[in-house]
C-alpha cells in the first residue's frame, strides 16, 4: 500500500454521561463505561481516563497511515458538537467533523440549522434509536424533513445510521425522493449481517448516496480475524451499487477493544478477492471526493519493534 487512507467513520468524546432508552451510559475507569445496566469496555484498558480525545486518536492515524477521519456521533456518547467543533478548528486537514441534533428533544430543527450556521459541513442522526417499542421518529415527519431541506440548500451532509433490514428502508427513499441533491453517507454498512441489509446498500444506487463500514469488524466479530464473512459482504455491495459508492470506516474507538486500529482495514488491504483499484476507491478516493477532503497528509509505514 503506497497511499494513506481515509476513515469514512470514528469516535471522539471528552466523557460519557448520558441516558438512552431510559438507561444510563457514564465513564467510569480505566476505558471502562457503565452502559444500560452492565459495566463495558467502552476504550482499550490503556486509555484510563476515559477521555477519546483528538490527540490520542491521531497518533492511531499516523500510525496506521490514516490521513483523515470522518467524526461522526452517537446519541450512546452524549452530544459531543462543543468539543468536536474545537477538534475541526484544531486540526481542519486530518478531521472532518459531524454536528449532531436529539431528536427526543422538542427544538431540534432549530438546533440543526444553528449548527449549520455555525458552520458544521456535515449532521449526524443516529436513526437507529428513533424506534422504540412505544415511540418513534419518522424520517418523513415535518421537522426532519425541514431540516433535510436545509441541510440541501446548504450543501450539508447527512450521516446516517439505520435500524436493521429494510425497517427505514422506505422513508428513506422517500427523504432522497424529495432532496435529490442532498449528500448521504448511509453508516454501519447497511447493518450487515442483519436479514434485509442488501436493501440498505440499494439507496446508493441514488446519485448523492454512499455507504461506509463503520462498525462492519464489530458485526462480523464471531468470526474475527481475517473477517473473510466482511469481505464477502463488502464484495456483495459492490456487486449491487460498485466499489465507487463504498467507503471504508473503523468505528474507532470502540472496535479497537478486540483488534488494533491497523487491523480494522488491513484485512481488506491483505484480500486477494478485491482488485487494488478498488480497494484504492474503498480506503481513500471515494471518501476523499464524497467529504471534498484536501490538503491530506503522506504517512510512511513505521515498522513495529517486532519486526
Amino acid at each position: 500500500m503506497d497511499y494513506s487512507i481515509i476513515d469514512a467513520h470514528a469516535h471522539l468524546w471528552l466523557k460519557q454521561d448520558t441516558i438512552v432508552e431510559g438507561k444510563q451510559i457514564k465513564t467510569i475507569e480505566n476505558g471502562k463505561s457503565m452502559f444500560m445496566g452492565e459495566v463495558r469496555q467502552m476504550l482499550p484498558p490503556f486509555m484510563i481516563d476515559g477521555i477519546n480525545s483528538a490527540e490520542v486518536f491521531l497518533s492511531n492515524m499516523d500510525y496506521a497511515q490514516v490521513a483523515a477521519a470522518v467524526i461522526t456521533q452517537e446519541y450512546i456518547d452524549g452530544l459531543q458538537n462543543n468539543y468536536l467543533w474545537e477538534v475541526q478548528q484544531r486540526y481542519p486537514d486530518r478531521f472532518f467533523c459531524c454536528g449532531m441534533v436529539d431528536v427526543r428533544k422538542e427544538g431540534y430543527a432549530e438546533h440543526a440549522e444553528q449548527l449549520i450556521n455555525k458552520g458544521f459541513k456535515a449532521l449526524k442522526l443516529p436513526a437507529n434509536r428513533f424506534i422504540l417499542p412505544n415511540w418513534r421518529v419518522y424520517l418523513t415527519n415535518d421537522d426532519l424533513m425541514r431540516v433535510f431541506k436545509f441541510m440541501e440548500q446548504n450543501d450539508v451532509i447527512l450521516s446516517i445510521d439505520l435500524a436493521d433490514g429494510d425497517m427505514q428502508v422506505d422513508e428513506m427513499k422517500e427523504v432522497i425522493s424529495e432532496f435529490p441533491n442532498l449528500k448521504i453517507a448511509i453508516g454501519h454498512f447497511g447493518m450487515v449481517t442483519r436479514n434485509g441489509w442488501q436493501e440498505q446498500i440499494k439507496l446508493a444506487r441514488n446519485k448523492n448516496v454512499m455507504i461506509e463500514s463503520g462498525g462492519i469488524t464489530w458485526l462480523f466479530n464471531d468470526e474475527f480475524y481475517p473477517f473473510t464473512g466482511a469481505i464477502k459482504a463488502i464484495i456483495e455491495a459492490a456487486s449491487l451499487v460498485g466499489f465507487e459508492k463504498l467507503m471504508w470506516g473503523s468505528d474507532y474507538p470502540r472496535t479497537i477493544t478486540a483488534i488494533t486500529y491497523r487491523m480494522s482495514y488491513d484485512f481488506i488491504v491483505k484480500s486477494d478477492q478485491i482488485a487494488e483499484d478498488d480497494k484504492y476507491k474503498f480506503l481513500r478516493s471515494n471518501a476523499q471526493n464524497f467529504y471534498k477532503l484536501s490538503n491530506l497528509r503522506s504517512l510512511p509505514y513505521i515498522k513495529n519493534m517486532s519486526e
